[in-house]
C-alpha cells in the first residue's frame, strides 16, 4: 500500500537513475577513463609541488590579483545600483504588469548565458582587458540580482506599504519608507553574495581575456608552469575565503 502511495516519486527516482546511467554512456563516462588518467593526474600534481614563490611570479601574481579585486568590486556596485530599479521594475506587487513582465524577460536574457560566454562576446566588442570582464560581470549581476531583489520585494508586509499609501505617499516615499526598512538586510546579504560570485567568476572570465588573475593562470597553463599555477590556485581559495569572511561579517553588521 505505501508502495502504491509513493509510486509517482519512486519511478521519477527510477527513471532519473536510468537517464544518468545512459547520459553517462553518450558522453563516454566511464571508470576505465578515470584509472587510466590516474598517471597522468600523478604525474601533474608532482609538477605543480612545491609552489613557485619567486619574486618575479609573486609581483606578477599580485598585479593580476588586485586587478580581478578591482574588477568584482566594480561589476558588483554598478550591478547592484543598476538591479535596484530593475528588482522594483520586477516585482509584480510594485509595478504594472506589463513593466513587470518586461523587467522579467530583460533579466531572464541576462541569466541565460555564463560569464565566460558574455565575456567573449565583450572581449570581441572591446578588445581584451579589465573592462570586458567588468562588463560581463555587471550582466552577470543583472541577472542574478535583480531576479533574487524581486522575489525579495514580492514576499514585502503589503499592510505597511498600505499604511504609507494611505498617508498620500508617493511611490518614492512608499519605496524609502515602507519597502527600503523590509528588505535592506536582505539586499545586503545578497549584495555580499554576489561580490563572492563575482570574485570567482572574474577569475575565469580572465581566461577568455577579460583581465584580472585568470591570464595569469591561462598563461602559466600555456607555459606548462604547473608550480605557478598551484601558487595562483592557492592565492585564488584565500581570497575567496577572505571575500566569505568579509560576507558574514556584512550580514551580522545589517541584521
Amino acid at each position: 500500500m505505501a508502495f502504491l502511495v509513493h509510486w509517482p516519486s519512486r519511478l521519477a527516482w527510477i527513471g532519473l537513475g536510468l537517464y544518468v546511467l545512459y547520459a553517462a554512456g553518450q558522453v563516454n563516462v566511464s571508470w576505465d577513463r578515470v584509472v587510466s588518467g590516474m598517471p597522468q593526474a600523478a604525474k601533474l600534481f608532482g609538477r605543480m609541488f612545491p609552489p613557485n614563490m619567486a619574486a618575479d611570479k609573486l609581483d606578477l601574481i599580485t598585479t593580476g590579483m588586485l586587478e580581478t579585486i578591482q574588477i568584482a568590486v566594480i561589476a558588483t556596485v554598478v550591478g547592484v545600483l543598476l538591479s535596484l530599479p530593475l528588482s522594483v521594475m520586477a516585482a509584480r506587487n510594485l509595478s504594472p504588469g506589463w513593466l513587470a513582465a518586461g523587467a522579467r524577460v530583460f533579466i531572464a536574457v541576462c541569466r541565460s548565458f555564463h560569464p565566460v560566454i558574455v565575456s567573449i562576446l565583450f572581449v570581441k566588442a572591446v578588445g581584451f582587458g579589465a573592462l570586458a570582464g567588468v562588463l560581463a560581470l555587471i550582466v552577470s549581476s543583472l541577472g542574478f540580482i535583480g531576479k533574487l531583489f524581486a522575489e525579495v520585494l514580492e514576499e514585502l508586509n503589503e499592510k505597511q506599504v498600505e499604511a504609507i499609501r494611505s498617508t498620500g505617499a508617493g511611490f518614492f516615499s512608499v519605496l524609502i519608507m515602507a519597502v527600503l526598512p523590509q528588505v535592506f538586510a536582505r539586499f545586503i546579504g545578497l549584495s555580499a553574495y554576489q561580490f563572492d560570485s563575482n570574485l570567482r567568476n572574474s577569475t575565469m572570465v580572465g581566461i577568455v581575456g577579460g583581465g584580472g588573475i585568470g591570464a595569469a593562470l591561462f598563461t602559466a597553463y600555456q607555459r606548462f608552469d604547473y608550480d605557478v599555477v598551484l601558487t595562483i590556485l592557492i592565492v585564488i581559495i584565500v581570497l575567496i575565503m577572505l571575500a566569505e569572511l568579509l560576507a558574514n561579517n556584512l550580514k551580522k553588521i545589517f541584521r
